[in-house]
């Protein structure tokens, strides 16, 4: 059976071979890149189709492009490279450590994670940690990763996961606009300029939910990350509801106010999650120790 799928299995150096021709649509500018010729990246790219029964390359003339199988294969064969090209480095580097791959939300990545990941090198010498930022949930299927600090849990197929902190929300504003907005019930909050982050379109209607308002919520300016919505409801833009433990530096210089004397909200949690197949991924156990102590004494610090 092994032997059946080592001759399913195409050699590395053919695929590298496959997908240089198919990044540059050039067999001549692929063997550049290689440091062959012309001829042999011809006759591997034949030898992989010949052994894979399919035609990886239309050939017109001295041109050549993509079949529509060959432009499949190159977005699985390419995602699957890149793992292997990133473990091989990562093993060059740090031959007696290990590798974790970790996704992270942009605010919490950097407010609060960031400033703690030097003590857990220094409690865990051995492991490279390799940071991938994006605002969108990731894609464990297709993205090279062990695991992800997300907000939320939910809706994650094949996957476990630890709580982390709940996110706490603060109403805030400039100063400046504050005493024109006249707040002192959530009603006028509603009547006041809001200030939107496009990865979470229901926070505003969660928030008067909570706040005891079922109303439609008004459109306004749409932000891409909480750091820049804060600094625009700073210079007066508008209302925004902000993580706390983002905004602490500019409540205590007076850069923001909160506008709402009422409690602070929590409208859902961070968590740590990561693929079943990867629970026991050395690295990340000790990451997931190591995290869920840093997190003990919730945000703050």
């Amino acid at each position: 059976m092994l032997q059946d799928l080592a001759r399913r299995l195409p050699q590395t150096s053919l695929l590298e071979t496959f997908e240089a021709a198919a990044r540059r649509g050039s067999f001549t500018l692929a063997a550049a890149d290689l440091n062959m010729t012309q001829g042999a990246v011809s006759r591997q790219i034949r030898a992989l189709e010949e052994q894979l029964g399919t035609e990886l390359f239309v050939r017109e003339r001295q041109r050549i492009s993509l079949s529509p199988a060959g432009a499949t294969y190159l977005e699985e064969i390419s995602r699957a490279l890149s793992i292997i090209r990133m473990a091989s480095t990562a093993l060059q580097v740090n031959p007696d450590g290990g590798v974790l791959n970790l996704g992270i939300v942009p605010t919490f990545g950097t407010r609060w994670l960031a400033p703690r990941l030097p003590e857990f090198f220094k409690e865990n010498p051995g492991i490279t940690v390799n940071l991938t930022t994006k605002l969108r949930p990731f894609d464990f299927g297709s993205e090279p990763l062990d695991a992800a600090i997300h907000f939320g849990a939910d809706e994650w197929p094949e996957t476990e996961h630890l709580y982390l902190a709940d996110e706490t929300v603060v109403l805030a504003c400039s100063p400046a606009l504050l005493p024109e907005l006249k707040i002192e019930t959530v009603e006028d909050v509603a009547r006041g300029p809001l200030l939107h982050l496009a990865t979470r379109p229901q926070a505003w209607t969660r928030w008067f939910e909570m706040n005891g308002l079922h109303t439609d919520v008004q459109p306004g300016t749409t932000f891409d990350q909480f750091a820049t919505m804060a600094q625009a409801a700073a210079h007066g833009l508008g209302l925004a509801l902000l993580p706390e433990f983002l905004i602490e530096d500019e409540l205590r210089s007076g850069k923001l106010v909160a506008a709402w004397d009422k409690a602070n909200k929590s409208l859902g949690s961070y968590a740590l999650i990561w693929p079943k197949a990867r629970r026991n991924h050395p690295p990340l156990v000790r990451f997931r120790q190591w995290i869920e102590g840093a997190i003990s004494d919730g945000m703050e610090g």
